[in-house]
């Protein structure tokens, strides 16, 4: 695999030092990678009956491991595309956060192929041919390009979570989206890609709705509407926000909402994300949240190189504490991935960038978000509720900021704690049965090992091994002969 991907690395930095529009070529493939195990066999996803968590529409619950490849659809070649969906895939992603244009980019920017999505600009008037083979210049355009990477997606058992414009699009300079015609293009996207199984609607990106005192909201429901008038209520939608707050702030009670996103951010180490999750958790109505926008693994601290950079270590410790604070999954995400950074890529946006692309959809943290997944996923799914009550230690300032998550039914709880050797004390009581079962469940390997089995009575504390530096304990109910943390997958 390595080997592999060195040959493609060099590939590709020979096809990124071009100036020429890349070559449209490779047909799908004729044998697409795990398609007798698609989610959405398991029907539409949506909102669970108790508004906390996604499920299908059998019942079966959907963890939301998110990737962000704001560029996807705009700079990705076929070949790149396919590369990059593959290895997702095979960390066990489930959505690909991208948006349909360049971020902070003209709309006019074209895509590797030299194609642009409108004439003149026009969000009414899509630039379309007719025909949509690759190897025609003449045929295949814009949206033949979106429609080709959505089908890949779709082949690999994996969601877009699709921005059908960027925010900044419609807040800054001369805006492309208004009023006007968001709801004639929210129409036209929809009618496109509103019957694919694989597409979650994401409207904003990266803006407060409130933006320089213009309040944003009318032009969002807009949109909202054009794609239920096309893909029905049943379509899944939310909005990704600007930094350190949640979409729920402006559009919580928007019927167009399904959940809610957040943005905990690159500006500090330990942002407090769990807040952000448990101040969506107890609004009313309950919808799904998460954070949509985290540290991203290798951006340096605060935009500035000179303060570190985040590591696999940060992106843990934000992923682990939301989810447990209450949130429906997490999104990761890798500064030279989002904008697929080549060395002497034109037009980049964060040239600081430590690594290609392809070098960095292998470092440490992209590795490691699959065992949050998998541990969340080998207990009981849709009874998992926050819980800080558990621990009778105080849960620490936000560097060891502790959080615990539990069954509503006792049936088993986890506990988050960031440090090594660091003590925490917890109320054996919220365990149901007479005994628990212990363990350790190692976040960079995915690996369990019995402490031991404890009467669930009183309290007791645990101290994290020395190596590390995180873990996080998990106990069970030893009467219910739950495997170890990360192994199976229990339903519902």
């Amino acid at each position: 695999m390595k080997l592999l991907i060195m040959v493609l690395a060099g590939m590709l930095m020979l096809a990124c030092s071009s100036t020429s529009p890349a070559v449209r070529s490779s047909p799908l493939p004729a044998d697409p990678p795990d398609a007798s195990s698609a989610p959405w066999e398991h029907g539409a996803l949506g909102v669970a009956s108790d508004g906390r968590y996604l499920v299908h529409a059998d019942g079966t619950p959907f963890f939301w491991l998110g990737d962000t490849a704001w560029d996807l659809f705009h700079r990705f070649t076929r070949e790149e595309a396919a590369i990059y969906l593959d290895r997702r895939r095979q960390q066990g992603f489930t959505v690909i956060q991208a948006s349909f244009f360049a971020p902070m980019h003209p709309i006019s920017l074209a895509n590797p192929y030299g194609d642009a999505p409108f004439i003149d600009n026009d969000p009414t008037r899509p630039d379309v041919t007719d025909g949509s083979d690759p190897n025609d210049e003449r045929q295949y355009d814009f949206w033949d390009q979106v429609d080709y990477i959505f089908t890949l997606a779709e082949q690999r058992g994996l969601y877009i979570a699709a921005l059908p414009a960027w925010a900044y699009h419609a807040t800054d300079g001369t805006p492309a989206f208004t009023t006007g015609n968001a709801r004639a293009y929210g129409r036209y996207v929809a009618e496109r890609y509103g019957q694919r199984p694989n597409v979650i609607w994401v409207l904003g990106g990266d803006r407060f709705v409130v933006w320089r005192d213009v309040n944003y909201s009318p032009l969002w429901r807009e949109m909202a509407t054009g794609i239920e008038t096309v893909a029905g209520t049943g379509a899944l939608i939310t909005y990704h926000p600007g930094d350190s707050v949640s979409s729920s702030k402006w559009l919580h009670d928007a019927a167009w909402l399904d959940m809610n996103l957040f943005q905990s951010g690159h500006g500090t180490r330990d942002r407090d994300s769990w807040a952000l999750a448990a101040a969506d958790y107890a609004r009313t109505p309950p919808k799904p949240t998460l954070d949509g926008e985290s540290n991203y693994e290798d951006h340096p601290v605060n935009w500035k190189p000179e303060q570190g950079y985040f590591r696999d270590y940060d992106v843990r410790k934000q992923a682990y504490r939301a989810v447990f604070a209450g949130a429906a999954g997490h999104t990761y995400g890798h500064h030279s991935v989002w904008q697929k950074y080549q060395p002497g890529t034109p037009g980049i946006y964060a040239p600081e960038a430590a690594m290609s692309w392809i070098e960095a959809l292998d470092r440490p943290g992209a590795a490691q978000m699959i065992h949050l997944r998998r541990l969340v996923e080998s207990r009981p799914y849709l009874s998992r509720i926050p819980d800080q009550a558990l621990l009778a230690s105080e849960p620490g300032d936000p560097r060891q900021h502790v959080r615990a998550t539990r069954s509503s039914f006792g049936s088993y709880a986890m506990v988050y704690i960031p440090t090594a050797e660091q003590t925490v004390t917890v109320k054996m009581t919220a365990i149901s049965g007479g005994v628990a079962r212990a363990w350790w469940y190692d976040p960079r390997t995915g690996e369990a090992a019995v402490i031991g089995e404890f009467p669930t009575e009183g309290v007791r504390s645990f101290q994290t091994p020395a190596r590390g530096p995180d873990w996080v304990l998990v106990l069970d109910d030893r009467g219910r002969g739950f495997p170890a943390p990360g192994v199976g997958t229990l339903r519902p």
